[in-house]
């Protein structure tokens, strides 16, 4: 079920906000848990009930294990044997799902064999419950978590906001949340930002993220050749169609929540306003950065074993991080982009040399714009026709009226085929400085609503625009079809 759908937006999170406090309104709270759990695995299974059994039994293992902890004895196995054993066990089940063809893949090349693939459709969240729940185990291995309920366990892994792309939270954030009695209650302010917010995210997905989709689909996937104007709109289009597609995901998550009176952590917070790359990581997808540091990088030895040491270590985890996201060297490859420009941002700091802010906004922007043509290709070749074009003057195109005017270029550019650029390439060029205009002018919509202040009150004014947007919205909805965010394929 795609949050932006209107079975989901009309029928199943207004029944469910109903019936979940009503049941609290009663008195009956661990039926209105036990409902709300149910309620997620039903929102789970919408797409293919054949998974549901995996995350039951994923769940139940890892609730097994957290129990084995809390009581604390041990005698042929070692804590930390068990600890290992479980973190393998959840790798295991999504390396299975998620990487068994492409390991099979690289096996066939490079042996010449001809290894059947097992075709297998990735379970939905797979890669972030798994995530969420070893941060689990880790957290119980050092006993920072302090109750052992299977109810409350499933509670925390399936809440449906966050259940399919995050953001991943920790037992400690989301679960005192839910003891609180004054949250079983409804709270009319929280349902106002709450649906606020949620209509932010909504418009940025349906409106804008959607419409640069078609650009970057037909750059990527359907044309043969680019030019270099059709190539760098092609780029672009997909940089915007990922921020505003994982952004607008991120206020629904955060805005269906705050519904049932959770704050989910901020996963998202301008990240192309970043002057670095190190800005950027601690911008965009706040909470899985936050696990690659924590699970990933210090565990391998962080910064505290020398300078060549916490580059490999920086390296070795953003490696990890592009494996993370997809089966496939593409994603592994801009995983090494981007642990090398933090090597590099970090060499580059330690000399104390700085960058005019507007310089190193532009590099920053463009590496990542750059990167993300590798994280969009689906092969190589992709990633090379689109790149190629982009910073080639071989096959400069334009519009006949601009010819003349810049003909002073003509020793150096050929003008002769000035009409072949695409009939929408000037309404692709209004709605890229618009986007440019969006996420470097405006406020985010946590900072418009200030996500942190318990006093904050909805104007009226704010009101009405959240109205205005979700209207707009749901029309677009009508009149196109339902496309899924971009991290439920991750």
């Amino acid at each position: 079920m795609l949050f932006n759908s209107y079975e989901f937006i009309f029928a199943f999170l207004p029944i469910t906000f109903f019936i979940y406090f009503y049941l609290n309104h009663k008195r009956l709270t661990e039926v209105s848990k036990g409902f709300l759990v149910f309620s997620s695995l039903f929102f789970y299974s919408w797409w293919n009930p054949i998974y549901l059994p995996i995350i039951l039994v994923s769940m139940i293992f890892n609730y097994g294990v957290g129990e084995v902890f809390s009581k604390d004895k041990f005698t042929k196995v070692s804590k930390k044997t068990v600890l290992w054993f479980a973190i393998l066990s959840n790798i295991t089940l999504l390396a299975y799902f998620k990487y068994m063809d492409f390991f099979i893949s690289n096996v066939n090349y490079i042996t010449g064999e001809n290894i059947g693939l097992y075709h297998l459709a990735l379970p939905l969240g797979i890669s972030f419950f798994t995530f969420q729940q070893i941060s689990y185990l880790v957290d119980s291995y050092k006993g920072e978590t302090t109750e052992y309920d299977f109810l409350n366990y499933a509670l925390f892994v399936t809440f449906f906001p966050q259940l399919i792309a995050g953001p991943i939270v920790h037992h400690k954030e989301m679960m005192p949340q839910f003891a609180k009695t004054r949250n079983k209650v409804k709270n009319y302010r929280n349902i106002a930002i709450g649906l606020f917010i949620f209509s932010i995210g909504l418009f940025k997905k349906v409106v804008i993220a959607d419409t640069f989709a078609v650009w970057a689909t037909q750059g990527f996937d359907v044309a043969t050749t680019l030019n270099l104007f059709e190539a760098w709109a092609t780029s672009l289009s997909y940089t915007f169609q990922l921020y505003f597609d994982f952004s607008g995901y991120t206020d629904m998550a955060i805005g269906a929540a705050l519904l049932f009176n959770i704050k989910l952590p901020i996963n998202f917070n301008s990240p192309y306003k970043a002057l670095s790359i190190q800005d950027f990581w601690r911008r965009w997808h706040i909470t899985l950065s936050r696990f690659l540091k924590d699970y990933i990088y210090i565990p391998l030895g962080g910064n505290r074993k020398g300078e060549f040491r916490t580059y490999a270590n920086l390296i070795a985890t953003f490696i990890l991080g592009g494996l993370w996201h997809g089966a496939g060297w593409t994603f592994i490859f801009w995983g090494f982009l981007h642990g090398m420009a933090l090597v590099i941002h970090r060499a580059w700091s330690k000399l104390g040399f700085k960058l005019w802010t507007w310089l190193a906004w532009l590099i920053t922007f463009n590496f990542i714009n750059i990167a993300w043509v590798f994280f969009r290709a689906k092969e190589w070749d992709d990633a090379v026709k689109v790149l190629g074009s982009m910073f080639s003057l071989d096959n400069v195109v334009l519009k006949e009226k601009f010819v003349t005017k810049l003909s002073f270029l003509s020793h150096y550019v050929d003008f002769e085929e000035v009409m072949k650029i695409s009939h929408d390439g000037s309404s692709s060029l209004n709605w890229l400085l618009g986007a440019f205009f969006i996420i470097l002018i405006f406020k985010n919509s946590l900072e418009h609503i200030k996500y942190n202040d318990s006093k904050y009150i909805l104007t009226k004014v704010k009101a009405i625009y959240f109205g205005f947007l979700f209207m707009l919205s749901t029309y677009s909805i009508y009149t196109s079809s339902h496309t899924e965010f971009i991290y439920f394929n991750f």
